[in-house]
């Protein structure tokens, strides 16, 4: 589906007339700020083992797979900048047209595009902790440094690898998160459906509960979804389509 200029303006129209506007993200934003996807054509997924990469039970057996693998992306986001996506959703918050922003990264570029009201549905690497030790918490920063020197960061009571806050396969959603996800769906007229396949469960039930109620949702991604029927609009190119949001935004 081609990215048509109408359906834009009419996107930035439905944003700004909207009662209560909620975003969903997924891995696919972050690409423009060069960081690969999961299930896209190049995926991280399409690698050899990569599953294994976030999985609970593996991490605990080998978790030098996870900081091996993963330390390239996760541990070198001081040199990815936000992109124009992460930006924009900033301020559309800033504005007050977006109420909450509802996303599957792990990368930490929507706080550096500027969001502040932000449900983090598969958790974060912003702490670390031990698997064993109840209260030791690490910070994003000390355990980065740690990474980037090839080591991995460990419990200074038991020496134990920690593990970052992130939710790995075999571990359930953080509830407090996943409760305010579903609150915002629900009361959301527009929901945007950014850069997500839709194929991940729970996250990609959120559109589900904003149509039940009788909201819209518009969808922005570049590979097919099962709710691309019931979108209200469907545009492919994220990146066009926030450079042209971003200029209705500075020219209103």
């Amino acid at each position: 589906m081609k990215t048509n200029i109408k359906d834009i303006k009419e996107l930035f129209s439905l944003i700004k007339e909207s009662k209560y506007c909620v975003a969903l993200t997924g891995a696919g934003v972050s690409t423009l700020s060069g960081i690969r996807d999961f299930r896209g054509k190049n995926g991280l997924y399409n690698d050899t083992d990569a599953e294994k990469i976030f999985d609970i039970s593996y991490f605990e057996k080998d978790p030098s797979l996870y900081y091996s693998k993963a330390g390239s992306f996760i541990y070198n986001l001081g040199e990815k900048e936000a992109s124009i996506v992460h930006t924009v959703l900033g301020r559309f918050e800033q504005r007050g047209y977006l109420k909450a922003l509802i996303t599957q990264n792990i990368d930490l570029l929507h706080q550096k595009g500027g969001s502040k009201n932000m449900i983090e549905i598969h958790g974060s690497p912003e702490t670390h902790y031990c698997l064993r030790c109840a209260g030791i918490r690490v910070g994003y920063e000390e355990a980065a440094v740690v990474v980037r020197m090839g080591e991995m960061p460990k419990c200074p009571s038991c020496g134990r690898v920690l593990k970052p806050a992130i939710t790995f396969f075999g571990e359930s959603l953080p509830a407090d998160a996943l409760r305010r996800a579903v609150t915002e769906s629900q009361q959301a007229d527009l929901m945007l459906v950014l850069g997500t396949s839709l194929t991940v469960h729970p996250a990609a039930s959120m559109p589900e509960y904003t149509l039940r109620n009788g909201g819209r949702i518009v969808i922005v991604n570049n590979m097919p979804t099962p709710l691309d029927s019931r979108a209200f609009l469907h545009l492919d190119d994220l990146g066009t389509v926030f450079e042209e949001l971003d200029d209705y935004l500075q020219n209103k």
